[in-house]
């Protein structure tokens, strides 16, 4: 009897120390990759690449893409590079240093290493080949010019342009009231189209210098935007939504939100409506990856819209007459992109040929004229944000695996082989085969929904008896995928790969994707009732706690849970509601009162204002303090620009007042992106040492 007990603890002792087989700092070592673009003309690439906070921009040129480093930045602070992109005629690569650029306003500097001097976010340019870097100027959103000499760039909401090689200093290139961007210049380069947002309406310009007045086109009561050149730069085509304001209606209501394509020439003719959306609630505008997606490609427009449930891409002539739609199916489109010809889309889809692809990406291709949709990748990969070679002799994407983080990839069109780029970036150290490979599940909730996951199992044998504690991940956003591998943002990269330690401490791991996701149709997407207006995809995150404790190897008094943001906000909403199921908790950056800010969330003199803040009130976690007994961390930074500081603080004061404990990390200077490296590890690390002192003895 005696020899049977040591040998099943043995045992234990010894699942326990092979699980624990890798750091979470190897584990999150990754190089990150982003900005992937290409030149207009040749085979040269440039993308931006983040290594443990040292971001810097890489460059290759086809056939044999060979890595090449173009910046020197040696340390984490915090300064993220965006808005990338190679001048038409190859020589120069520009881009952005600085700001926060998924928060309210990426203009404003970021400061995460509490440097003593403010950075600046900055305008940059160097040429391709590589030498001394230019300051251009403090701004944002730069475009080159089709000559390849200047840069247009906008700071403090007005267009400044500067030369490319820093021999002309910015300035501002006319005064505009409003704020404006959208930059388009027209394809001979002599027009430039821009967007002037003037609070509750915006109008679409164009400035053709020479102390020409800008040229209104078509302005109206209305939210102009997306402007876009017909290849002989004579019209444009743009969106047009409805100003704001006027008599306030139903908050609760779910109403189609219209939007139109309007198209106009820029000689002074009067603009016309070409394509109106259907009035039907998927036929709002649609909020995915790059909106509508607007183009003028060849003869025809291209645009995206969710109409029939999915968001898919549709082509129509110049006039708004024989509409196509080009990729039918139960799917989404996403990071689509109009190859250097102007006849082909490129872009990425849930899609394939293997069933559990409605949680993976892959890369396709379609002509402009019909739905001959072909696919460029296949498998269990997951391939991002394609691009196209000025000479369309290569496709180059990110892609990851299970087991790999991202990596750019070519794939040749005429041998249709694939090959990675940069792979020599990986740290020696990254634990790739101790990592496990997710499976696809899926759950109904309460209320009869469905709800998808990816389940992540420790690996080795379970000794019968032997339950473990499990966690359940809530993602952020909330409109986004988990994915069955890497995903190709950061942020969630991030909480993948903390995931994965996660499963190697011992726990089984269960990733829900709740309503209000994308990936699984509209209806997924927009749910009634959801939010301040009755957290209705909370049922999906307590579904996957139910759906855990009946799993044979789970301890159902060991479910913990965590989640950042919107994920933070639901976590929140399970330990006050359902302590008895969750057992502890991290709330990351969550969104715990919804009421605080009546003014916002609420218009006071609509007709069911009173019964919106009635459900506002009972959508938010500290409405259910009597009930919350689980203990709590709470993490946030004290720069954050999507979730307000006080929403944490706020909480902790109702703690305090209850006399409940809780824990708590600050991290000083930084935003909701976790912008430091060393910041994301020590909240990664304080989410696995908290779960682990909590959950496992």
């Amino acid at each position: 009897m005696r020899s049977t007990w040591l040998a099943s603890v043995l045992m234990l002792l010894f699942s326990i120390c092979n699980a624990q087989s890798f750091s979470l700092k190897s584990v999150l070592s990754y190089p990150f990759p982003s900005e992937l673009t290409s030149a207009k003309s040749g085979n040269k690439i440039a993308w931006a690449v983040n290594e443990q906070g040292r971001r810097n921009i890489y460059v290759a040129e086809g056939p044999a893409y060979t890595l090449r480093k173009l910046t020197s930045f040696e340390n984490d602070d915090a300064q993220e590079i965006t808005s990338l992109s190679i001048s038409d005629d190859g020589k120069w690569v520009v881009f952005v240093r600085g700001g926060d650029h998924g928060s309210r306003d990426g203009t404003i500097p970021v400061n995460a290493a509490s440097l003593p001097l403010l950075p600046k976010v900055q305008v940059c340019s160097l040429p391709y080949e590589g030498g001394k870097l230019l300051e251009i100027g403090e701004g944002d959103n730069p475009v080159i010019t089709p000559d390849s000499k200047n840069i247009t760039f906008v700071k403090g909401g007005q267009i400044m342009i500067a030369a490319i090689d820093g021999s002309v200093n910015a300035k501002g290139l006319f005064y505009s009231k409003g704020t404006n961007g959208g930059m388009r210049w027209s394809p001979d380069g002599k027009k430039l189209a821009f967007v002037c947002s003037r609070v509750d309406h915006s109008f679409i310009g164009v400035y053709s210098g020479g102390g020409l007045a800008v040229q209104w086109i078509s302005p109206g009561l209305s939210k102009d935007t997306s402007p876009r050149w017909s290849p002989d730069g004579n019209e444009l085509v743009f969106i047009r939504t409805p100003g704001t304001g006027g008599e306030a209606d139903s908050i609760l209501a779910r109403r189609h939100q219209p939007w139109e394509i309007w198209k106009a020439g820029t000689k002074g003719d009067s603009g016309k409506m070409i394509w109106k959306a259907p009035e039907t609630l998927s036929g709002s505008f649609p909020s995915m990856d790059g909106g509508a997606n607007l183009m003028w490609a060849d003869e025809k427009i291209i645009y995206s819209s969710y109409e029939d449930g999915w968001p898919h891409l549709y082509a129509m002539n110049t006039d708004g007459s024989g509409r196509v739609l080009l990729t039918p199916g139960n799917f989404a489109v996403e990071h689509v992109q109009l190859d250097h010809s102007r006849k082909e889309l490129i872009f990425s889809a849930n899609t394939g040929r293997d069933e559990e692809d409605l949680e993976r990406r892959h890369i396709y291709k379609v002509s402009i004229e019909s739905a001959n949709m072909r696919a460029i990748t296949t498998g269990k990969g997951l391939e991002t944000y394609p691009v196209i070679t000025g000479d369309k002799a290569d496709i180059l994407f990110f892609s990851a695996t299970a087991q790999r983080p991202l990596l750019p990839a070519k794939y040749d069109v005429l041998s249709k082989k694939i090959t990675l780029i940069g792979s020599e970036l990986m740290p020696s150290d990254f634990p790739e085969k101790l990592l496990v490979i997710p499976t696809q599940v899926s759950f109904k909730a309460e209320d009869g929904g469905l709800v998808y996951g990816q389940l992540f199992r420790p690996t080795g044998k379970t000794l019968p008896g032997n339950k473990k504690p499990a966690i359940v991940y809530v993602h952020g956003g909330p409109q986004r995928q988990m994915l069955l591998g890497w995903h190709h943002m950061d942020y969630y990269s991030i909480d993948y790969a903390l995931n994965q330690y996660l499963v190697s401490l011992g726990f089984t791991v269960l990733s829900v994707n709740y309503r209000l996701g994308t990936g699984y149709g509209y209806e997924f997407h927009k749910p009634a009732n959801a939010g301040a207006q009755g957290a209705i995809e909370y049922l999906d995150v307590k579904a996957a706690g139910e759906w855990l404790a009946k799993q044979p190897n789970v301890d159902p008094q060991k479910i913990g849970i965590y989640g950042g943001s919107y994920g933070g906000y639901l976590v929140a909403l399970a330990l006050g509601k359902d302590s008895k199921l969750f057992a502890a908790g991290v709330d990351i950056h969550g969104v715990n009162n919804r009421f605080t800010s009546a003014v916002q969330e609420v218009r006071l003199d609509a007709p069911d204002a009173a019964l919106a803040e009635q459900k506002a009130r009972a959508s938010s976690p500290v409405s259910y303090l009597s009930t919350w007994t689980s203990p709590v961390l709470l993490i946030h930074a004290d720069d954050d620009r999507n979730v307000n500081f006080s929403q944490s603080i706020d909480l902790a004061k109702r703690f305090d007042a209850k006399k409940f404990p809780y824990e708590f990390l600050v991290i000083p200077d930084d935003t909701h992106h976790w912008m430091r490296f060393g910041n994301a590890l020590r909240v990664s690390e304080a989410t696995a040492e908290f779960l682990k002192r909590k959950l496992i003895k």
